[in-house]
C-alpha cells in the first residue's frame, strides 16, 4: 500500500507540476494568481486520500463533498495533459522544421495559443466524458451451441461488471441499470467483480446500502445470478464486499462451479488480489476446476480479470470478464492494453473459446468515461 501511495502521488503530482508549469508560462499569471491554482492543486493532488480518509472514518458526506470536484479534475487533468502532451510533442517538430527549414509554423510556435487549444478541446472532451459515463449500452452477444437440452431452445445471460456502487455510483443510477436488465427478462445474471468500491461505512449500513441491495435483489432471474469477487471487493473489505453482494441476491462463487440442469455449468474464480493481499486460496485452480467438467455441458467461466490460462484455455465454452473499463477515458486504453492485451468485446482464443470482456458497467474514480460507453452485455446461447 504504501509503495502504491508512493508511486499515486509522484505520477499524479507530476502531472500537476507540467501543467501548472505549462499554464502559468502560457498566461503569464501574476503571483497571486499563480498561489490560487498553486493551492488548487494541491488540493487536487490530496483529494483522492481526502476521500478515503472520509470513508474510513465514516465522514460519507464530507467524502462525498471532495470526490465530486477532486475525481471529476482527476477526469479533467488526464484528458488535458493527454491534449497539452500531444501538441507540445507536435510543438517540438514544428521546432525541428523551423530549425532546418527556415519556416515557423506560428500556430505550433506559440505556447498561449497551443495551451488555448488544449484546453478548449479538453473542456469539451470532459464534456462529453461526463455526459457518456451516463449512458448506458446494451451490448448483444448470440453463441450458437449443441450443449442446450432440447426443451430450451435459448438461453439468456445478461452480464454487468464493475459497477463500482460507492460514494458516486448512487441509487439514481442503479435504477437505470436495474431498469435495463429487467428489460432484457434476463435467465441468468452475472457480475464479474468490483460490484462495490471502497469503504461501505457504518453510516450506510442501516440505511443506503440495504437499500440498494434490495433494489439488486428484487431482480430474480430464472434461474438466479451469480457473482466472482474483484480487485475492489477485497480492497473495500471482503467481509463486507461478500455480505453486501449476497444480499443483493448474488450467490458467490469462490473457485467453485454450479451445475444446472439446464444444461450449463458456471464455474467462478476469486480475483488474485485476495492472494496478494494475504488471502490464502483453499480451493482448486481453475484449471483443475475447469477440466473436471463435463464436456455435454455449456462451460460459463466468471472471471474478473480478461486473462487465459493457457492450462484452462479450451477447457471452457465462455468467458466473462471487466476489469479493465476499456480504459474508462481515452486515451488510458492504450496503456490498459500493454497489460490486458485482450481487446474489450468478443473475442476467440487460441485454443477455440471464447471470452466477452465488458467494458463496465460504472466507473471508477473519475465519473467520466470518453471512447468507452457503461455496458451491459445480453448474450443469448441459441441451440444450434
Amino acid at each position: 500500500m504504501t509503495l502504491f501511495l508512493v508511486t499515486f502521488l509522484g505520477l499524479y503530482g507530476s502531472m500537476h507540476l507540467y501543467v501548472f508549469v505549462r499554464v502559468r508560462s502560457a498566461f503569464s499569471m501574476g503571483s497571486s494568481t499563480s498561489i490560487l491554482l498553486a493551492l488548487w492543486m494541491i488540493f487536487g493532488i490530496i483529494a483522492p486520500i481526502l476521500v478515503r480518509m472520509g470513508e474510513h472514518f465514516d465522514h460519507e458526506r464530507t467524502a462525498v463533498a471532495i470526490a465530486w470536484p477532486g475525481y471529476i479534475w482527476m477526469g479533467c487533468l488526464f484528458i488535458f495533459v493527454s491534449l497539452l502532451l500531444a501538441i507540445d510533442i507536435l510543438r517540438s517538430v514544428a521546432w525541428l522544421f523551423a530549425h532546418f527549414s527556415g519556416q515557423s509554423l506560428l500556430i505550433l510556435s506559440s505556447p498561449r495559443i497551443t495551451c488555448e487549444i488544449a484546453l478548449v478541446l479538453a473542456t469539451v472532451a470532459s464534456a462529453y466524458a461526463l455526459f457518456e459515463a451516463h449512458h448506458l449500452h446494451v451490448e448483444q452477444v448470440t453463441i450458437p451451441t449443441e450443449k442446450l437440452p432440447s426443451t430450451i431452445p435459448t438461453l439468456r445471460i445478461v452480464q454487468i461488471s464493475d459497477v463500482h456502487i460507492g460514494l458516486l455510483y448512487r441509487e439514481s443510477r442503479l435504477k437505470a441499470l436495474l431498469d435495463a436488465i429487467r428489460e432484457a427478462r434476463p435467465d441468468i445474471l452475472v457480475s464479474t467483480g468490483d460490484l462495490v468500491d471502497g469503504r461501505l461505512s457504518r453510516e450506510d449500513t442501516l440505511s443506503h446500502q440495504n437499500r440498494l441491495a434490495a433494489l439488486l435483489a428484487s431482480v430474480k432471474p430464472a434461474y438466479g445470478s451469480y457473482a466472482v469477487t474483484g480487485n475492489h471487493d477485497f480492497y473495500a473489505g471482503l467481509d463486507q464486499a461478500l455480505s453486501f453482494t449476497r444480499a443483493c441476491g448474488f450467490k458467490v462463487l469462490r473457485n467453485e462451479t454450479v451445475s444446472l440442469p439446464q444444461g450449463i455449468s458456471i464455474t467462478g474464480v476469486d480475483d488474485p488480489a485476495g492472494q496478494n493481499m494475504g488471502f490464502r486460496a483453499t480451493k482448486p485452480p481453475e484449471s483443475q476446476l475447469l477440466n473436471s467438467l463435463s464436456q455435454n455441458t455449456f462451460k460459463l467461466f466468471l472471471k474478473h480479470r480478461p486473462l487465459v490460462q493457457p492450462e484452462s484455455d479450451g477447457y471452457f465454452d465462455l468467458q466473462l470478464s471487466g476489469h479493465v473499463h476499456k480504459g474508462q477515458i481515452f486515451p488510458f486504453n492504450l496503456l490498459v492494453r500493454l497489460q490486458f492485451p485482450i481487446p474489450c468485446g468478443t473475442t476467440v482464443t487460441k485454443a477455440g473459446s471464447l471470452i466477452h470482456v465488458s467494458r463496465g458497467t460504472g466507473t471508477w474514480g473519475p465519473p467520466m468515461r470518453l471512447f468507452a460507453p457503461p455496458e451491459i452485455t445480453i448474450i443469448d446461447l441459441v441451440r444450434k
